[in-house]
């Protein structure tokens, strides 16, 4: 039998591999679904890859691979036998219950007993061995068979090396230089010092400045100054602003290029004046929670629901998320996004295809993830009933596990990679950014949540103005406690709190300030001051004013309310308040009108650079050494792409940033020379561009064509082509100009659009919200308009409300989270794994909501 089992073996020898350091090891989950050894048809192991397949998904990766040997795991679990053998130890196949596995927690421990059984598999005729057969098998066979039952399994490696491993305590943290400066920290109202970001923001721990992080896809982060800061000074650590809790920071190694722990970062804050020294602990949930949490028991017994006997719901879109510890964030977003018809047709109608044209490992593949998480939350197949109805109150729900998607997505983020609580809205912006980039060339499902804004601005010493537009995901509403309905009983409340907090006595029972949608909408839509605004009529700074409209309106929209705030000692905390959200909503007002006939646009003039006279000097030096922003070119580069195309993208778009640089590289990963270096035109570097003198308007004459690759930038943005050229003509070419151009002149675009179809339905979009005065309609802005353009979904601004994410606990940094979706007309809650119809959704104590546009009839 022994020579039988290795002539067998023999031509399948050269791909039975086994297992080195580092490899990982998928034997507790299939790769493609959630099934796994305890699964009806156990879960087969690829002795090649030592990737996991449910038997369903098995067959796909042989007929793809031609890997032919794999090794079956498969777990029994029994119930123990009654009586005398109760109490004895569980019977154990092979000797040993040998995967490293976590126990079914469905399955009570003491009234339970696991039998493990493994056995190799020979594709396609499904040929068994059984395990272990020592004398019988080659010794390669056995040594690589030991080897995978005995290696940890890839979710635990995962998990040390995410959430311990990979954030180490820097060399830099005992040592650390701090420059008695005299710099002091003020808790709020931050911004870059050299450019006017406030968001992403980073303090530098030798010298306390405080500049912005490097620029991500959706348009968030910034401009790199805090690395920028790093190469002049070598100053190696930073912590993220919005991050610091009293149980700790996100620190930042710019030398080690990683995030990194620093054990005495309280002392190295407290240097600048910032004091977090409260401390959290744990609850027996495994939530977050600070030492002073009996002001919070109320929210987070409303917002669970707690005591009330809720009825647990099963089957399809009611599966719950299991928590991985502080993961709660990332659930109830999920939930929330495959509860939108675009992100479930996308991944689970897709499902299929997506299968199929996975990469070799389906593990690190963003569409195969999504799907796999997207079919496990709508099949059913893991939110069934229990079989015997007097079972029913016993019955635990089992939900889906995210641990594959996690590390997926949360790769290389220094916050999202950590095992602690994060921020819910954060995480959102995070996941839209990642299907953006992993939609490139296909359908977007997050074009729901996107739409434009129009921000007007005014000078107040001229009264002329200047319109503007840019692409958002989410309304930010403040939440002005001035407006508060019971501001009496506020104001005998702080009364109470500081007499108590001056004789030392216990603090009063907190009260929840109540106010009201329409204050919140309406401080939303006043004016703002704008800082160090430059006006182009005086031809210096000025006092200048901003409002913000919907030039469109999204499928979805998303309104977070700003809960949050920093207190005094620089301790994160949340404002305890309750807002009377409407189930419907009506924002047609707030519709953009763009220039009216009796405003006066402000000159379309930029401020006057100052260069350093170096730069002067050398500005007509050697063309063989062009300027490149190597910030944006590595940023570029970390997203994937390769490096010679970054260096071209930043090139060819004027050292305008990432976000234009990234849109030519999407225009242009198609070409062949796409990797190929950076040449340059030289009848291009040696013109130095038509003067004012013979170009009265200012423009490009009109004998000379822009440069194509910022006609491919503007035209992978939705633009007509002849209208693209037309902007860069009358701007000198400047792509940022060039851009405003085109929004200021509409009425060109307009008679091109017959161009931009060429050949798509003309026919009018019944969903468009028709409105005379908006510049940007949904018949320019249209998905169908153009395969690259903007893809923003126009219509009428009105809404249901259909789901919201609520937030316990004191700080976005700890606490914990839960959703309430309404399905089918009900409203359902999504605790975790546990999913039940809700009997009093807390819509007034949500963070973030999410409402669906209503039809126009």
């Amino acid at each position: 039998m022994a020579a039988d089992l290795g002539e067998l073996l023999v031509p399948y020898m050269p791909t039975i591999r086994v297992p080195r350091t580092g490899d990982r090891v998928y034997k507790s989950e299939c790769v493609f679904s959630f099934d796994s050894p305890e699964s009806e048809g156990g879960l087969y192991v690829c002795m090649n890859t030592f990737l996991g397949f449910g038997r369903e998904h098995v067959e796909r990766h042989y007929r793809k691979t031609g890997q032919s040997v794999y090794m079956h795991l498969k777990r029994h679990v029994k119930e123990k036998a009654t009586g005398a053998a109760a109490g004895a130890v569980p019977r154990r196949r092979n000797g040993k219950v040998f995967l490293d596995l976590e126990l079914n927690r469905d399955f009570n421990g003491e009234d339970y007993e696991y039998e493990d059984e493994a056995k190799l598999v020979i594709f396609p005729d499904h040929f068994e061995i059984p395990l272990p057969n020592i004398e019988e098998l080659p010794a390669l066979v056995t040594i690589a068979c030991d080897a995978v039952l005995n290696a940890p399994s890839a979710y635990k490696k995962q998990e040390l090396e995410s959430w311990e491993e990979e954030i180490q305590v820097s060399r830099h943290a005992r040592s650390l230089r701090q420059l008695d400066n005299g710099v002091r920290i003020r808790p709020s109202g931050w911004k870059c010092q050299k450019c006017e970001m406030r968001e992403n923001l980073w303090l530098n721990l030798t010298d306390g400045a405080v500049l912005c992080g490097k620029w991500f896809f959706d348009g968030s982060g910034g401009n790199g100054h805090a690395l920028d800061h790093f190469k002049e000074t070598k100053y190696p650590l930073a912590v993220k602003m919005e991050t610091i809790t009293p149980d700790g920071a996100d620190v930042y190694s710019f030398e080690e290029e990683e995030a990194v722990l620093d054990p005495h970062i309280s002392e190295h804050l407290s240097h600048f004046g910032i004091d977090m020294l409260q401390m959290q602990k744990k609850t027996e949930n495994g939530h977050h929670t600070d030492n002073n949490s009996r002001p919070r028991v109320s929210e987070w017994e409303v917002i669970q629901e707690s005591g009330m006997k809720l009825k647990a719901v099963f089957g399809s879109g009611y599966t719950g998320v299991k928590n991985l510890g502080n993961s709660c964030y990332l659930g109830t977003v999920i939930q929330v996004l495959f509860s939108i018809p675009d992100f479930q047709r996308m991944y689970v109608g897709n499902l299929q295809r997506i299968f199929d044209y996975s990469p070799l490992d389906p593990s690190q593949d963003f569409a195969t993830q999504m799907a796999k998480l997207g079919h496990g939350l709508l099949s059913g197949l893991y939110s069934k009933p229990p079989m015997k109805s007097e079972l029913i109150e016993q019955h635990q729900q089992k939900g889906v596990s995210p641990r594959m998607l996690k590390a997926l997505v949360s790769r290389g983020h220094p916050e999202f990679s950590s095992n602690r609580q994060q921020d819910a809205h954060e995480f959102l912006q995070h996941m839209v950014n990642l299907v953006e980039r992993n939609s490139a060339g296909s359908e977007n499902p997050s074009d729901v949540f996107r739409f434009l804004v129009e921000e007007r601005v005014q000078c107040c010493q001229t009264r002329r103005v200047r319109y503007t537009q840019r692409v958002d995901y989410c309304i930010q509403l403040p939440a002005p406690i001035e407006a508060a309905t019971n501001r009496e009983e506020l104001v005998a409340y702080e009364t109470k709190r500081r007499e108590a907090e001056e004789n030392m006595q216990a603090p009063p029972d907190p009260v929840t300030a109540r106010i009201p949608f329409t204050a919140c909408l309406q401080a939303f839509t006043e004016p703002e001051n704008v800082p160090d605004f430059w006006s182009s009529a005086l031809q210096a700074k000025s006092a200048g004013v901003k409002t913000s409209r919907f030039s469109s309106f999204p499928e979805y929209l998303v309104l977070q309310i700003k809960k949050f705030t920093f207190g005094v000692d620089w301790v994160p905390k949340k404002l305890d308040l309750a807002i009377d959200v409407p189930d419907f909503l009506d924002l047609s007002r707030l519709r953009a009108t763009g220039l009216q006939t009796s405003e006066e646009e402000l000159p379309d003039l930029l401020p006057p650079i100052v260069l350093p006279e170096d730069t002067r000097d050398n500005s007509m030096g050697s063309i063989d050494s062009p300027e490149i922003d190597e910030a944006a070119v590595m940023q570029l580069a970390e997203m994937g792409f390769p490096l010679e195309a970054c260096r071209k993208a930043v090139y060819y778009t004027g050292n305008m940033g990432p976000e234009m640089a990234f849109n030519w590289i999407i225009a242009h990963m198609e070409e062949p020379d796409f990797a190929e270096p950076l040449t340059l035109p030289s009848e291009a570097l040696m013109d130095p561009g038509p003067s004012t003198s013979e170009s009265p308007m200012g423009g490009t004459p009109p004998g000379n064509s822009p440069p194509e690759e910022s006609i491919s930038i503007l035209t992978s943005m939705g633009f007509p082509r002849a209208h693209s050229i037309q902007a860069l003509k009358a701007t000198n070419n400047n792509l940022e100009r060039a851009l405003d151009w085109i929004f200021i002149h509409p009425e060109q675009q307009e008679e091109e659009s017959d161009v931009l179809s060429d050949g798509a339905d003309t026919q009018p979009n019944d969903n468009a919200f028709s409105n005379g005065n908006n510049t940007h309609s949904d018949s320019t802005l249209s998905p169908d308009r153009g395969a690259s353009g903007p893809r923003v979904k126009d219509g009428p601004g009105r809404y249901e409300l259909f789901a919201f994410i609520s937030h316990m606990g004191a700080s976005t940094m700890s606490g914990h989270y839960v959703c309430h979706i309404k399905k089918e007309g009900r409203w359902v809650i999504y605790n975790d794994h546990k999913v039940c119809l809700s009997e009093r959704p807390p819509k007034d104590l949500g963070y973030i909501y999410f409402y669906h546009r209503l039809s126009s009839s």
